[in-house]
C-alpha cells in the first residue's frame, strides 16, 4: 500500500476519532463554563473553579451517571488537554521571579517542599495510606494544591477517586491556612517580606495564597505571589523525578508511567517566557485560558469519581492531609525566622 493510500485510510479514521471525543470535550467545555461563572457570582477570589468544576463533575457522575458516548471526550480532556494545559503554566513564571525571591527565599521555599514531601511520603506508610495516594496529597501539600496533584498523577497514575481526596485535602487546609496565617501573622509581628516568604512557601493554592498575603498589605502579597510562582517552577523537576522512580519500579496496575515529555515543554516555554516574555494583553489571554484548560481536565476527573469508592478509604489520607499541613506550616514559619 502507497503513502498516499495510508493517508487517505487514516483521514477517515482521524475524523472518526476526533468526532468521538466532541460529546465529552461538550460535556467538560460545560461544567468548565459553569464552575468560572459559580466563582465569578460567588464573589470570592479564593473559590478556584478548579474545585467547582470537580465537584459539578462528581455530582453528574453519582447523581446522573456519565453516558459512555462521553467517555473518549472525557479521557481526552484528562490527558491531552491536562498536559497542554500545564505547558502553557509556563507563560506565567520567568527565571527573573526566582532571582527577586532571592537564595534565602528560594532555600526556604526549596528545603520546605523537598521536607514536606518526605515527610509526607513517610507518614503515609505510617498511617497505611496507599502509596499513590500519599504521594498525591505530597505533591498538593509541598507543591501548588489541586494543579500539582493532577500534574504529579500523570507519572503517578492513581485512580481518579485517589486524585479527589487529594485535591479535598488541600482544598480544605490550604482555606485554613488562608484564614489562620493573617491573623497568626499579625499576632506575631512579621515584617511583610518574612510573612509573604511564610504564606508563599506554605500554603497550598495560588489563590489562597495571594488571599493570605495581600491582607498583610500589598508588599506582604506581592512577596507571598512571587515566593509561590517560585515554588510552582519546582514541580517541573518533581515530576521529572517521580517519573524516572516510578519507571524504575516497572509495571503496576495501571500500567508503567510514561516519560513526562510535557513537563520538558512546561521549562522550555519558561525559559522563551524569560527571554521574550509575552505582551501584557497576550499574557492576560494566556492565562485565561490556561485557567479554563485546567478547570476542563477537573471536571473531566470529576464525572471520573466514584463517590462509593471515595468514602472507601476513610478518613487516614485526610489524617495525612492535616499532618502535612502542619509540617509544611511549622516547618517553614521555623525556615523564615532564620532569615
Amino acid at each position: 500500500m502507497s503513502q498516499m493510500d495510508h493517508a487517505q485510510g487514516g483521514t477517515p479514521g482521524f475524523i472518526a476519532g476526533l468526532a468521538a471525543t466532541l460529546p465529552g470535550l461538550g460535556l467538560t467545555c460545560i461544567l468548565a463554563v459553569a464552575a468560572m461563572a459559580v466563582q465569578r457570582l460567588s464573589g470570592i477570589p479564593a473559590l478556584s473553579p478548579l474545585v467547582v468544576a470537580m465537584v459539578l463533575g462528581i455530582a453528574v457522575r453519582n447523581l446522573i451517571g456519565t453516558p459512555a458516548l462521553a467517555q473518549p471526550g472525557i479521557t481526552f480532556s484528562l490527558r491531552r488537554i491536562l498536559r497542554l494545559a500545564i505547558v502553557l503554566l509556563g507563560f506565567q513564571l520567568t527565571l527573573a521571579q526566582l532571582r527577586a525571591v532571592g537564595l534565602p527565599g528560594l532555600a526556604v521555599i526549596s528545603v520546605t517542599l523537598a521536607a514536606t514531601f518526605l515527610f509526607t511520603k513517610w507518614a503515609g506508610r505510617a498511617l497505611g495510606v496507599e502509596r499513590r495516594l500519599a504521594e498525591l496529597i505530597a505533591a498538593g501539600t509541598s507543591i501548588c494544591g489541586a494543579s500539582a496533584v493532577i500534574a504529579t498523577n500523570t507519572v503517578t497514575r492513581g485512580a481518579d477517586e485517589d486524585v479527589a481526596y487529594a485535591i479535598a485535602c488541600v482544598t480544605v487546609f490550604g482555606s485554613l491556612s488562608m484564614i489562620a496565617m493573617p491573623v497568626l501573622g499579625s499576632l506575631l509581628g512579621m515584617d511583610a517580606a518574612h510573612y509573604g516568604i511564610w504564606t508563599g512557601a506554605t500554603i497550598h493554592e495560588v489563590a489562597q495564597v495571594v488571599g493570605a498575603g495581600f491582607q498583610h498589605g500589598a508588599e506582604a502579597g506581592q512577596a507571598a505571589t512571587v515566593a509561590k510562582l517560585s515554588r510552582v517552577i519546582l514541580l517541573a523537576p518533581m515530576i521529572l523525578i517521580l517519573g524516572a522512580l516510578a519507571r524504575r519500579r516497572g509495571g503496576s496496575a495501571h500500567g508503567s508511567a510514561p516519560a513526562p515529555w510535557f513537563v520538558l515543554g512546561f521549562i522550555a516555554v519558561v525559559l522563551l517566557n524569560s527571554a521574550l516574555p509575552l505582551p501584557e494583553g497576550a499574557k492576560a489571554q494566556v492565562v485565561t485560558l490556561t485557567s479554563f484548560l485546567l478547570t476542563v481536565a477537573l471536571a473531566a476527573m470529576g464525572l471520573e469519581t466514584d463517590l462509593r469508592k471515595l468514602r472507601a478509604k476513610g478518613v487516614r489520607p485526610l489524617a495525612l492531609g492535616a499532618q502535612a499541613w502542619l509540617f509544611i506550616s511549622g516547618l517553614g514559619f521555623a525556615l523564615v525566622g532564620l532569615v
